[in-house]
Parts: structure tokens; sequence; C-alpha cells
């Protein structure tokens, strides 16, 4: 097996759930059997959204390259990442370190494409489409994105899950922005905050969480 450093801190919630994720991914008989991760779970990366949404925020570029670096030397063979917006500064993670990056956005893309679906409604930080985060990944597979009419509560909402609020009352929230997003074949959650509540989705026309695909190309490089 090979070990994936995992540069995580955003938000500290979403990288446990993916450490979850990755142990339920596999069928174990004793500890021996689970996947090696070294997490760098660091909450003080600065602000995605300060940095893309309301600028004048503190590039998260050189922390993350830090990160990868500090990755690599406890032992990473691969780096992956569970945000997605901070998938914008993935090229100063790439430049910092000559490790194999497990790129969510395109282990997203292919799998969506594989599922025949081509409209993607995001349930995403209205960050990713203010910088284009999906844009070149969505184009190669022939999908479109179709963004939620209200960023506002979208923000809210990932504001709140930030902030330890109860999820019960922000779920219905979530599945009403789906809900409204007309012409929609499929739901990407493309936020890892909201990865916490995908229940909600349950009984729609089909959606995908990043986290899993992310999930799914940790297992696959952990056990090749």
């Amino acid at each position: 097996m090979r070990s994936v450093g995992i540069l995580g801190g955003m938000g500290p919630e979403a990288t446990i759930l993916l450490m979850q994720k990755v142990l339920g991914a596999v069928t174990a008989q004793d500890d021996a059997d689970h996947l090696p991760l070294i997490v760098h779970q660091n909450p003080q990366v600065p602000s995605r959204i300060k940095a893309l949404l309301e600028g004048g925020g503190e590039d998260p570029g050189p922390v993350l390259a830090a990160m990868a670096q500090d990755l690599e030397r406890a032992g990473a063979q691969a780096l992956a990442m569970p945000c997605n917006t901070a998938h914008h500064y993935a090229d100063a993670v790439r430049e910092a370190s000559g490790l194999p990056f497990l790129d969510m956005l395109e282990l997203t893309a292919a799998h969506l494409a594989a599922l025949g679906a081509k409209r993607i409604g995001m349930l995403a930080s209205p960050a990713t489409r203010r910088v284009g985060v999906f844009d070149r990944v969505f184009a190669a597979h022939g999908l479109s994105p179709v963004w939620t009419g209200d960023e506002d509560e979208m923000l809210a909402i990932i504001r709140a899950v930030k902030a330890g609020e109860p999820m019960a009352p922000l779920g219905p929230r979530l599945r009403g922005l789906a809900d409204a997003m007309a012409g929609a074949d499929h739901w990407l959650v493309a936020c890892t905050e909201l990865s916490l509540m995908t229940g909600a989705l349950e009984g729609g026309p089909g959606w995908t969480d990043s986290l899993d695909c992310l999930v799914a190309g940790v297992a696959e490089f952990g056990f090749a």
C-alpha cells in the first residue's frame, strides 16, 4: 500500500469526513488492512472566500505549497486536498512538490461523464463560479454547470456549517436551492462542507459528491 498526504483543515469537519470515508472504502480484517494517510489538518489556511469573493484576503497558495512540502517530507507518496474551492490553487501545490496530485475536480468530472450527466446543478461555494474552478475540467468532459440563483443563501449555509450550527435545519435549505436549479439533470455536491448533509438530496434527479470521487481516487492510488 502507498500513503497519501491530505492537505486538510478546509474545513476541519470535511477532512475528518474524508478520513471516515476512506476507512469505509476498505474491507478490513485488521488495522494493517487500512490505507495509510498522513493528514495535515491546518485550519489556519487563509480563507478562500475572503481571497476570492471578498477581495483583499491573504493568498492561500503559499500556505498550501508549504503544506505539500511538509507532507512530502513526512513520507507521503501522493497528495489530495478535500476542498473544491482550494483547487484554484492546485498549481501551487503541484509546483511545490514532485508528488502526484490526486485532482478532485478531474476525478469528479470523469465520474459525471461516465454517468452520462450533462447539465450539472452546482451545490458549491459562489467562489468556485467566480473564478471558474470547474470550467476547464467540465469543458474537457462535455459538462455544463447550472448555478444557483441565490448565492447569498448558498454562502450562508456554508458559513453556518463552518460555524458549527445544527445540520437539521440546514439540509432543507440546501435541498430548496437544489430543486430551484431548473434544467439540471444531475446535482453535484462541490463543497465539502455540504458533504455533511447529502441526506437532504435523496429523491432528487441523482447526485454525486465530489468528496466521494476523491475517496475513490485515494483508494485506487493507495492499493495500486
